[in-house]
């Protein structure tokens, strides 16, 4: 059960008055430790912090000589870097640096499909074989050891720059660049890999006489996206960069803006976190990084243009592909409810895509409030994986010392990545679980808890109040989002927005009447407050804009029951008779409404024009719960006639070239528009399985697809929107792999619907 605490308040100093905060804000800095006026000032103003000097970072100075070096005698330098935004960052920065220097310098970003993360032998000897005689890793290489020796005895020096965590011994490189290096109190040691790589290259330019603050933007990118802890002088990085961000010169983020529907003088950490990094991580969990380079330094509007209607694309299918997980996830702790007992949720599947498990393990995460490990198994029978876990639990110690029985892992306190055979799955979960509660002890499994920073009726929600709390700003780890309260709400309306429909906007009253607008990501009806219950409101605050004018807006961060008000009539039972298709045959004649989909000779309704009746007659199995429960609220029955044919069982192949003809068909005839609804009773299949076949299309380059909720819009793809060549290869690869797993998903069903529904 969440809990709920209420922050404590602390005497205010006399002093803090010259602050001219509000008393929440003033209340926040005692809780972080900041208790005199210039401390203060230095965490609101980055001009009145003064920041660390690099040359306190280990091996830098190293570095720096060792560059230099090769720029003076045109070594040719290949900057290695890792394709999240943080990797992207890091070696855009270090590109556009030596090449401003006059270095031969050229980039590596390995292809996740491919490659992984790291530096692999084979990949690093085609590198040197091409001429590289220097390679300067960035967030990567720290734990390389046999990559680094290699390149040692083909003659090339190495240096790291990196963040993750150290290995027993470092490898032999001319210089490690680590802020992990550091103690934990040090004002530098949170850096990501991108912060490291930015002490590299202002040492380099300002041995030249060069400034490097227009670097900056890149540094806010990578922070954020891999949330770093906003410590020293990580937060003083942020806090420039998001000033550089608003006014960068870049032509690709520019483009991007547009595309986000970003507003370039207001860009901030949430902005970046929602709009900017998930487009960005899309290209290297799904396609190939190494284009982010030119992106990010590109001078061509055209080319800025074509890649950022790439990044879109990605971005639509990672969507999809993560909600296709995130519910087939869900689907397997429906059926096992004791999978969720376990200290870590552990799942396991065949097929899915490996590209996003990570970000759905995030999103367990965030809901069970406990360790998630995904797993995604191949047809060689290993099992590899993502893990995500939540504050108190090292998740990479958890898993190495199951290091027994693992192919391999490695990670962070809060990421890791591991594969081990698909058989060890029961063994593993049975030992991480237990090795997590022993280092807990006795206090167990950290509950969900809502750190309440002050109540407030909904009359004082105001812009003005939202601007000043927003000085406290960037947030991030170690000065998170404050979490604000309302008392006794009721639920006045709501109504599912976004592209698709996957988010709620909620209306709450307070006594007085006084009116507050919600939004809830990721939410569904079923979740909402029961009708006419009273609820205390857990919420975020933050300033967006609408039309050009500001506009508060309020997140939904929990809500708890205060009093319920019971519907008065439990629900209705269904009756449920079986049938087989020769009584089905007498029963047509009595003109009952019939459910059927699909390819079919027999007349009928599909799902989405049922109507309200007492009688049902189903033919065709529905592809899913819960299109069988959406059939349900809508007919609400009294009495079912189940005769339950399954529609024929497809391939991938077989359904991707059925809805390649639906698409030709809908261009020629129906000047490309169509709906998502059509589609899916046409083929009897999910939602999900037609907009994930959709952007299997699309990143085949075979036709352009723009979906607005169930609206579809068809055109033929022109040339210079075409998705490179090798980005759709990847990004076709893991979406085939998603069908593949939500036709099974329907097959699974429908091969257990009668038997799953003897009674509703």
């Amino acid at each position: 059960m969440t809990k709920w605490i209420t922050l404590p308040t602390q005497e205010v100093p006399d002093f803090f008055t010259e602050l001219n905060l509000h008393p929440i804000a003033e209340q926040t800095l005692l809780r972080l430790g900041i208790d005199s006026v210039s401390d203060a000032k230095a965490f609101l103003d980055p001009n009145e912090y003064t920041p660390t000097d690099g040359w306190e970072m280990p091996d830098l100075r190293t570095a720096v000589d060792r560059i230099e070096q090769a720029i003076s005698t045109r070594e040719s330098i290949c900057v290695w870097g890792d394709f999240d935004v943080d990797g992207q960052t890091s070696t855009a920065l270090l590109v556009q640096t030596l090449q401003s220097l006059g270095a031969n310098v050229h980039w590596h970003i390995p292809i996740r499909a491919t490659e992984s993360h790291g530096i692999k032998i084979p990949f690093l000897k085609e590198v040197i074989d091409n001429g590289a005689e220097v390679i300067l890793t960035c967030d990567t290489g720290v734990s390389e050891i046999e990559a680094v020796e290699y390149a040692n005895e083909r003659g090339v020096d190495v240096i790291i720059t990196d963040h993750h965590d150290l290995p027993e011994k470092l490898p032999p490189a001319v210089a490690v660049v680590n802020s992990k290096r550091l103690p934990d109190e040090h004002s530098l040691s949170t850096l990501p890999g991108v912060g490291v790589a930015y002490l590299l290259a202002e040492k380099l330019l300002c041995n030249k006489g060069f400034s490097p603050s227009h670097l900056l933007d890149l540094v806010a990118l990578g922070i954020t996206a891999d949330v770093a802890d906003l410590h020293g002088d990580a937060r003083y990085l942020l806090q420039r960069g998001l000033i550089e961000l608003r006014q960068t010169k870049r032509i690709g983020l520019q483009t991007l803006y547009k595309v986000a529907g970003i507003n370039p003088l207001t860009v901030n950490e949430g902005d970046i976190g929602f709009g900017i990094a998930p487009r960005m991580n899309a290209i290297g969990r799904l396609g190939d990084a190494n284009i982010m380079v030119d992106f990010l330094t590109t001078e061509s509007a055209s080319q800025a243009q074509v890649i950022a209607t790439q990044l879109e694309g990605l971005n639509t299918q990672r969507r999809l592909l993560t909600s296709q997980i995130y519910a087939a996830a869900e689907s397997q702790i429906d059926q096992n409810p004791k999978l969720k007992e376990t200290a870590a949720l552990i799942l396991a599947q065949k097929n899915w895509a490996p590209g996003v498990i990570g970000i759905t393990a995030s999103r367990l995460g965030e809901r069970y409030h406990k360790p998630v490990i995904l797993l995604s198994v191949g047809e060689d029978g290993v099992a590899r994986g993502s893990a995500r876990s939540v504050a108190g639990i090292h998740i990479t110690k958890a898993i190495a010392a199951q290091s027994d029985i693992l192919h391999g892992f490695g990670g962070h306190p809060m990421a890791a990545g591991m594969a081990l055979d698909a058989d060890k799955i029961p063994a593993f979960r049975r030992r991480i679980s237990k090795t997590i509660l022993d280092n807990l002890g006795d206090a167990g499994l950290p509950a969900e808890t809502h750190l309440i920073s002050a109540w407030l009726p909904l009359k004082d929600l105001t812009l003005d109040l939202s601007a000043d709390l927003n000085k406290l700003s960037p947030f991030g780890p170690q000065n998170p989002t404050l979490i604000l309260a309302s008392r006794n709400l009721t639920l006045s309306h709501f109504a599912k927005i976004g592209k698709n429909k996957e988010h709620l906007r909620l209306t709450v009253k307070d006594k007085e009447e006084n009116a507050q607008s919600i939004l809830w990501w990721r939410a569904d009806e079923d979740d909402l407050p029961p009708k006419g219950s009273k609820f205390d409101l857990a919420f975020k605050m933050r300033t967006g804009e609408y039309k050009g004018s500001p506009q508060l807006t309020l997140e939904m961060v929990g809500f708890r029951i205060t009093e319920e008000i019971k519907e008065e009539e439990a629900k209705q039972k269904i009756e449920v008779l079986r049938l087989d298709v020769e009584s089905f045959d007498k029963l047509r004649a009595t003109g009952l409404q019939i459910f059927v989909e699909g390819k079919s000779k027999i007349k009928g309704k599909n799902r989405y024009n049922l109507e309200k009746s007492d009688e049902l007659v189903v033919y065709t199995s529905p592809p899913s719960a819960k299109a069988w429960r959406d059939i349900l609220k809508k007919v609400q029955p009294k009495k079912i006639y189940l005769i339950g044919i399954n529609p024929p069982k497809l391939t991938a192949q077989e359904f991707l070239a059925h809805l390649a003809g639906l698409v030709k068909y809908t261009l020629t005839k129906k000047d490309g528009e169509t709906k998502i609804s059509a589609l899916s009773a046409v083929t009897a299949q999910r939602e999900a399985t037609i907009r994930l076949g959709l952007e299997w299309l699309a990143a085949g380059g075979q036709v352009v697809v723009d979906v607005d909720g169930d609206d579809v819009k068809l055109s033929k793809i022109s040339e210079i929107l075409k998705t490179s060549e090798i980005s759709g290869k990847y990004a076709q690869a893991e979406l085939f792999i998603a069908v593949k797993g939500v036709l099974a998903e329907a097959v699974a069903f429908r091969k257990n619907f009668a038997s799953q529904n003897k009674r509703q």
